[in-house]
């Protein structure tokens, strides 16, 4: 049987919190207060009565003053938060709030009434047991004042106790990412889309479209009190181009997505919902601004977020993300690969195939570590650079850099391979390349290695990942014949065989680090990694996880190898290379047959089967 315990037990799991002491301050459970002042007030609040007006102050209840949770902080010791829970959604607020014995957010608010003579309070109500139908509702009652508000923004949301200070004060709530909840809130937009029947093509304009609204303070602060449709979706529109206008974007890529919404706004399944009610044009918004905006306003933040949650839409269609040409590289390796480059605040990034925008964005969360204010904006605006040349995907990169605070967005919408283009972005001194290019396209894989390498300066870093077909010396002569002249393959790492299992994508792949215009020295040695087991384990609905938390200590132990070149059994060799020849760890290093299975082989040979079938080699 469900039991308060549950609920309470949500609320620490999702504020991230513990009882006793916290880097943000404090957490007391039951009304076990240590703090003079705090006991003093809860006192005059007594426990809670069966039944009292919440405008009569005039009488405390009987007995200890129970709150589940009272939080203070460090640095604002002016304001607390106050918790009451109720293991059942049916209790979780009355008609006249005057019940607050019973109801959780009438007893927040009894409590709240008596600390506000003392502190600013934060005053939650959470009902439910189950973190898929918890109610949650909280209100702020400045000190002194004889009304409260409600933070209408932590509706049916539980957010880090620092967090509600930002919603009272009127900052962006930021908000670590958590990838189940991407993929929760994506399964439920999903449905949500298809039941108004909005195509594949205008959901991740939709989407992108509300993210870069909601870069608009004023938009923020006046979307909540538009009561129709028709001014909502205006505002949007207005919103979305004043934060486009400030971009290098062209101006008929911004008509582009402002056009996308007219088309939304002939949707009647969408226009005849009410605002503020489920799967209404307002209810989009705020799910985007409490779910998913909070996680791209994180700087520590490596995750893209964007690109996931696209990512989950083209699963839960039954697709295999070729519809929306989405093939996201796991996160995991993205952070690898940016490692493996060094990136730093000094870098300048480019991606020329870049997708949602999954490198730039870890790159540039990376970059801004030991970073200053200063440092931070000018990697903003002059140091990460992408290149896309697919509309719908084009619009998800844009939006994901502007949501990051990127005030120019330096994402273009062209072909890579455009002279132009590729002079304009020379002129930049990019130093450093992560691609993850195009499989089976009329360019082989290569070619966009060598294009991205031409575009760096002397002694620039490039990390690829590609086929492993592309690391054997029958293939793709010509272009493994340009490279080396041109540039020095520093390393090879072969990566797990089901890498990309969870993008429903079966190729094996390779990471390789180039140094760009340094031709390649034969005589010197090349490092190469059998990299074949991080420590990722596969679980249902959610692909490929770090269910037992090994991949820090792996990844650190794979770039310890590298970056000392150490040889290792099993692990990583050392050779001299030349064009034709094998750039594999697998054919260098010493390999213990003895251990080899008829498994092993029937695996290995399903695998290039499925390879064949999927870049329709016939």
């Amino acid at each position: 049987m469900p039991i308060e315990q549950y609920t309470e037990s949500i609320v620490l799991r999702e504020m991230k919190c513990a009882l006793g002491e916290n880097d943000f301050g404090f957490c007391f459970p039951q009304g076990d207060v240590e703090q003079d002042k705090l006991e003093k007030a809860l006192k005059r609040a007594g426990g809670k009565p069966d039944v009292c007006a919440l405008g009569d102050c005039s009488l405390g209840g009987s007995g200890k003053a129970k709150p589940e949770y009272t939080i203070t902080f460090n640095k604002q010791r002016q304001t607390i938060i106050v918790v009451e829970c109720k293991k059942s959604v049916s209790k979780h607020i009355s008609e006249k709030l005057d019940r607050p014995g019973a109801y959780a957010v009438d007893g927040a608010l009894y409590y709240a009434k008596f600390l506000k003579d003392d502190y600013n309070v934060i005053a939650i109500g959470v009902s439910g047991t189950k973190k898929d139908n918890i109610k949650t509702s909280a209100y702020y009652w400045q000190k002194g004042h004889e009304e409260y508000t409600e933070l209408k923004k932590a509706r049916d949301i539980i957010y880090e106790p620092e967090n509600y200070l930002r919603l009272v004060s009127g900052e962006a709530v930021k908000k670590a990412v958590s990838i189940e909840e991407i993929q929760e809130l994506a399964l439920e937009m999903h449905e949500a889309l298809r039941e108004l029947a909005v195509t594949e093509r205008e959901k991740p304009v939709f989407i992108a479209g509300i993210l870069i609204a909601l870069n608009d303070k004023d938009f923020i602060a006046e979307y909540p009190n538009l009561v129709s449709f028709n001014s909502l979706l205006n505002r949007l529109q207005d919103a979305i181009n004043n934060v486009l206008k400030e971009s290098d974007i062209r101006k008929e890529k911004i008509e582009d997505i402002k056009n996308r919404f007219k088309i939304i706004g002939r949707n009647t399944g969408i226009k005849n919902i009410k605002l503020g009610h489920y799967n209404s044009l307002s209810w989009y918004i705020e799910e985007l601004e409490k779910k998913i905006k909070p996680m791209m306003d994180f700087a520590d933040n490596t995750i893209d977020a964007l690109g996931i949650f696209y990512h989950e839409f083209v699963k839960y269609s039954g697709g295999d993300g070729s519809g929306l040409g989405i093939v996201l590289t796991p996160q995991h390796l993205t952070e690898f690969m940016c490692d493996l480059a060094e990136v730093n605040k000094n870098s300048k990034v480019i991606d020329i195939c870049c997708g949602s925008g999954t490198f730039l964005v870890t790159a540039m969360s990376k970059m801004f570590r030991g970073a200053n204010a200063r440092d931070i904006e000018t990697i903003r605006k002059n140091s990460i650079f992408g290149i896309e040349s697919q509309d719908e995907i084009y619009t998800l990169a844009v939006a994901n850099m502007i949501i990051r605070g990127d005030g120019k967005s330096n994402i273009i919408f062209g072909d890579c391979f455009d002279k132009a283009l590729t002079n304009g972005i020379k002129s930049k001194n990019v130093n450093v390349g992560l691609i993850n290019p195009p499989y089976a396209q009329a360019k082989s894989e290569l070619e966009f290695v060598e294009h991205m390498l031409d575009i760096l300066t002397t002694g620039g870093t490039g990390v690829v990942v590609v086929p492993m077909s592309c690391a054997i010396g029958t293939k793709f002569k010509e272009v493994r014949e340009r490279l080396f002249k041109k540039h020095t393959l520093k390393a090879v790492f072969s990566m797990p065989d089901d890498i990309f299992y969870s993008n429903n994508a079966s190729v094996n792949v390779c990471v390789m680090v180039w140094e760009a215009h340094r031709p390649h020295d034969t005589a010197k040695t090349t490092f190469f990694g059998y990299y074949k087991d991080d420590g990722f384990v596969k679980a249902k609905k959610l692909g490929r996880i770090d269910k037992f938390n090994k991949w820090r200590g792996i990844e650190d132990e794979w770039l310890r190898l590298y970056r000392e070149r150490e040889t290792r059994e099993g692990m990583s060799v050392k050779k001299a290379v030349k064009r034709e020849d094998e750039w594999l760890c697998e054919a260098y290093m010493e390999t213990d047959y003895s251990v080899l299975t008829r498994d092993d082989f029937q695996e290995t040979v399903n695998n290039y089967l499925a390879y064949l079938v999927k870049s329709e080699n016939k």
